[in-house]
């Protein structure tokens, strides 16, 4: 009998796994309705729960990736960046800090904006904004490389049509979220950019004390040490 019970039990966790692997890879599709119906689909993302954070997480991730790519494999014509000295965890995290920031600082003025969205939501629709970025930038990396100098105008074009579809896919998404109208939405994103510069002094504010009182008891402890041998 516990044979059979232990036989039967990866049989029973196959269609869970199935399951969950099957939404995974229908909450990535989504993305490409998301992107070109933002209206429908940020609404449809979050009310009708069609994203999924593992999804999020991947588009983060992808965007994160694109940006270290972009520095090292891009044509040395169309960007300046010294590569011996690049440290690739420092550059993803000078784009993951502030993004982790603006959707806290979002999520903290919705009390103030009456807004509906949780931060689980504000979190998937920014990640879920930030796919035309890795959708139009990846395959430029290798377009970068066939161009010529003169040709560098096809790079910027679709370097800025990616940067500007993200800003108003996140204006859309937010918008769709916290059910604003247009004009409350600039101003809670002006609101939040300034929200977010403030969190961001608070926490170097902090850190730069803690360092100095990481350093005043290490200089404490020398002295005493110094003294007492």
């Amino acid at each position: 009998m516990s044979t059979a019970r232990f036989a039967n039990e990866p049989a029973a966790a196959m269609p869970e796994r199935d399951t969950w692997l099957s939404r995974y890879g229908q909450s990535l599709r989504f993305a490409l309705h998301v992107i070109t119906h933002p209206f429908d689909g940020f609404w449809d993302l979050i009310h009708e729960k069609r994203g999924t954070m593992a999804a999020a997480h991947t588009f983060l991730f992808l965007f994160l990736l694109t940006r270290v790519l972009k520095l090292i494999c891009t044509n040395f014509q169309f960007i300046s960046a010294p590569i011996q000295h690049i440290n690739l965890f420092e550059e993803a995290a000078s784009l993951l800090l502030p993004f982790l920031v603006l959707c806290v600082a979002n999520w903290a003025m919705t009390t103030l904006f009456e807004g509906k969205g949780r931060f689980r939501d504000i979190y998937m629709a920014m990640c879920y904004a930030l796919v035309p970025y890795s959708l139009i930038q990846l395959p430029m990396i290798l377009v970068s490389n066939g161009l010529t100098y003169e040709e560098g105008s096809i790079y910027t074009v679709m370097l800025s049509l990616s940067v500007i579809w993200c800003m108003f896919l996140v204006f859309v998404g937010l918008m769709e979220i916290h059910d604003y109208g247009p004009g409350k939405t600039f101003i809670f994103i002006i609101v939040t950019i300034v929200g977010a510069c403030v969190i961001l002094f608070l926490m170097l504010v902090f850190f730069s004390l803690l360092s100095d009182a990481v350093a005043f008891f290490v200089s404490f402890y020398r002295e005493i040490v110094f003294r007492l041998n």
